[in-house]
């Protein structure tokens, strides 16, 4: 629980850390986006100067008028779109426009709203008292630093959503390496004292032994062969069979009863005459249904009641094992399934992450939190197809 804790604040540290560098990205581009701006109006400003000294030049050719460098100013613009109009809105001159979008009168209004609409047009009133327009636009390279951040955090965005994508799914490969290699030593371990109990059972059948008691023996040998079973079943295909589901979940119900608490009752909200054929793998889903029976059993303090229901819905089954235990909070619906989670002292918080593992990528099937409730209980659903 602690280790989640940890990872969940890694992941907020993480999660701050890049929205801090994203905000500081846009605030800095934007200041620079403001000072280029000023400083494409003071060129501008400075073209419309020329421009009002040119409609004062009386000569040409005198030198003192200064003409050079005023040809000099005009011709210095060479990257900012601009439109120069007089009192009437006439186009007099434009500059850094494709042609094209000047072809008709229509298409060189719509640039100058637009233009107006973007920046205040500058006035430059002349020696005979008339007015010029000048209107004017930010240059393509202020544009493509305007959305540079944004195209920006998209690419980063993006490679770190690939990157924890690759990550993780390398990291699943090998904690499934991991698995796999743990569930097969473990059944190989498992294995002779097993066979040892196997022969140990049959030395009992010819003592003064209570024949229930054997019996009861030998269900529990049955078991520990089923367990060897299913860990050995860890990391292949499983061979799924069309299986009376609920005569599985009965012997499910029936075996963990007499091997638990009498303080904790068990409702089958179902009926048990029915018969559903599921395509199953026997001693695979028979692990799920006791794993979450277990779960629920624990989280009953002292007195509860454990109840299954099975809902047959036409293509899909519903299973639903329900508890009046302690609830499960909303934060941790999903987080209940990953490996390494347990509320317990003891364990190693495989058994429902092995549950998802075995109903939704054996069986094709789905499991979820349907519902909880702090200190009332929750309920587990299951759904699996139906043998067509």
């Amino acid at each position: 629980m602690e280790v989640y804790r940890a990872k969940q604040q890694w992941k907020i540290i993480l999660l701050f850390v890049a929205i801090l560098i994203g905000f500081t990205s846009l605030f800095i581009t934007n200041r620079l986006v403001k000072e280029l701006s000023q400083e494409e109006r003071k060129k501008i400003l400075l073209w419309s100067e020329a421009i009002k000294e040119l409609s004062q030049l009386t000569n040409i050719n005198d030198t003192t008028q200064n003409f050079t460098i005023i040809s000099e100013v005009l011709g210095n613009n060479t990257t900012v779109p601009v439109i120069l109009t007089d009192e009437e809105n006439n186009i007099l001159s434009y500059r850094n426009i494709p042609d094209k979008k000047m072809d008709t009168r229509e298409e060189a209004d719509r640039m100058i709203l637009s233009m107006k609409a973007s920046k205040e047009p500058i006035v430059v009133t002349l020696l005979d008292g008339s007015k010029n327009y000048v209107y004017y636009n930010d240059s393509t390279t202020l544009t493509k630093l305007i959305y540079y951040p944004y195209i920006q955090l998209i690419i980063i965005v993006f490679f770190l959503l690939a990157s924890y994508y690759a990550f993780s799914q390398s990291r699943k490969s090998e904690q499934n390496k991991v698995w796999v290699g743990m569930a097969k030593e473990t059944a190989h371990q498992l294995g002779t004292p097993t066979s040892s109990f196997l022969a140990w059972v049959e030395i009992l059948k010819g003592t003064n032994l209570s024949s229930d008691l054997i019996s009861e023996f030998e269900k529990d040998v049955a078991r520990l062969e089923k367990v060897v079973d299913r860990f050995s079943k860890i990391g292949s295909v499983p061979a799924l069979k069309p299986t009376d589901l609920v005569e599985l979940i009965n012997d499910t119900i029936s075996y963990l009863s007499n091997r638990t608490s009498s303080k904790i009752s068990f409702v089958k909200k179902y009926d048990e005459r029915e018969h559903i054929l599921v395509p199953l793998n026997v001693t695979l889903f028979e692990w799920v249904i006791e794993s979450i029976i277990k779960n629920a059993v624990d989280a009953i303090h002292i007195t509860g009641e454990v109840a299954v229901s099975i809902t047959d819905n036409t293509q899909v089954v519903y299973i639903d094992i329900s508890d009046t235990g302690k609830g499960i909070p909303r934060s941790q619906y999903k987080t209940i399934f990953q490996p390494g989670f347990t509320t317990k002292t003891r364990g190693w918080g495989l058994g429902l992450t092995l549950s998802k593992r075995i109903v939704e990528e054996y069986h094709d099937g789905k499991i979820f939190v349907n519902h909880s409730e702090m200190d009332k209980g929750s309920s587990i659903r299951i759904v699996v197809k139906k043998t067509p």
